[in-house]
């Protein structure tokens, strides 16, 4: 019996010498941080999508070069990426998705139409959203996990209805927009910016974000002889729009929000794109020394050019896991207050949300196409 006892004694030190090397490795294991991702990745408006994904995708992979420790655990940061498709329905699904999946902040969406209604089941399970949506109405719901990482409608509409009254002179101004969250939202903050300085619209009209030929409505405007004609609503619609216009003779200026705003808007109208104008909710990125070095090194690594809005994307994840590091956790509870009382200097702003998760002091850019590219006409805080 003495013997058994002595060889189960063994046996017990033999494999705890055995575990040892295992417990001390898992204790200095990386701990995973899911943070989730969502914006159109296909569909006509994957463009933006994709530039969206490829800076939050920088952003992780120079987090995990820091090797940065957070409540006394080395973390490694893990993007979840999913395609919402730019549809309000598959927003909620995806939401959902990524909730279940355990992700401990969220990047995205892109579109207002989509950001607005998962912004509940976020704000429901607790994690923080980051997102692009420029609707007032997404952070008009009280959600203290809502946060805006640009200008809203209000700002960016309001400075273009200003810039075309009082810089651009126009008198007789029409307004299209697709009826979407954005679309919609950005075209009524216009109509305002008007009425606020004694103009109204001489006509307004609607079609949708899957439309591509204008030519009823824009014919119908050409009686009306408009010297500017606002659309509210994405390049891949603007674009055939500006050549129609120049097909039937109107020589009326096109204006838009951030969504004109691209090289592939350029790309799809060719030459008919120039003397058009957008605007952007942010700075000129190049002004900037970290937007510089960002833009460098996104060219340098995708072999294109920024889109539109990625940077806002990068900087979204770096806020995240710089309140992480304030608050010496990875819980979305402790850390979220955190991103409520941020003072990150990111590489498209100096960040700093109010009590309803709006950036303060949001710059508006505005910019329109001389020689095949965009160029800063007018930067207004």
């Amino acid at each position: 019996m003495a013997q058994q006892a002595f060889r189960k004694l063994h046996l017990v030190l033999a494999l705890g010498g055995m575990m040892a090397p295992f417990a001390i490795s898992a204790a200095h294991a990386d701990s995973v941080v899911k943070l989730g991702f969502a914006s159109p990745l296909s569909g006509p408006q994957a463009h933006y999508g994709k530039d969206n994904e490829n800076a939050a995708k920088m952003a992780v992979d120079d987090l995990n070069k820091q090797n940065l420790v957070i409540g006394g655990q080395k973390v490694k940061f893990e993007l979840v990426p999913e395609d919402d498709q730019a549809d309000p329905r598959v927003g909620t699904q995806v939401a959902q998705r990524l909730v279940d999946s355990g992700v401990k902040a969220v990047i995205g969406h892109f579109n207002s139409g989509v950001s607005i209604p998962a912004s509940r089941i976020y704000s429901d399970a607790g994690i923080p959203q980051l997102s692009v949506a420029t609707n007032p109405a997404y952070t008009a719901s009280g959600y203290k996990t809502a946060f805006r990482l640009v200008g809203s409608d209000s700002q960016i509409g309001g400075s273009l209805g200003q810039y075309a009254v009082r810089q651009l002179k126009a008198q007789r101004i029409a307004v299209i927009d697709d009826r979407t969250a954005y679309g919609q939202g950005i075209a009524d903050e216009f109509v305002k910016s008007l009425a606020a300085q004694g103009k109204q619209p001489i006509k307004r009209e609607y079609t949708n974000d899957k439309a591509n030929d204008f030519t009823a409505i824009l014919t119908s405007l050409k009686a009306q002889k408009p010297d500017v004609i606002f659309y509210g609503g994405a390049d891949a619609q603007a674009a055939p729009m500006a050549r129609q216009m120049k097909r039937l003779g109107l020589n009326a200026r096109l204006m838009g929000g951030d969504m004109l705003n691209t090289p592939n808007f350029i790309k799809l109208a060719g030459t008919d794109a120039t003397g058009h104008y957008s605007a952007v909710a942010g700075g000129e990125l190049g002004a900037r020394p970290a937007g510089k070095d960002f833009e460098q090194r996104y060219k340098a690594r995708y072999q294109q050019d920024v889109v539109l809005l990625g940077p806002q994307f990068y900087d979204g994840v770096m806020i995240v896991a710089d309140a992480m590091k304030r608050a010496g956790s990875t819980d979305p509870a402790k850390f979220l207050p955190y991103i409520a009382k941020t003072g990150y200097k990111g590489v498209t702003a100096d960040f700093g949300f109010d009590a309803a998760g709006n950036l303060k002091n949001a710059p508006v850019t505005i910019s329109s196409v001389e020689n095949n590219d965009w160029k800063v006409k007018s930067v207004v805080q």
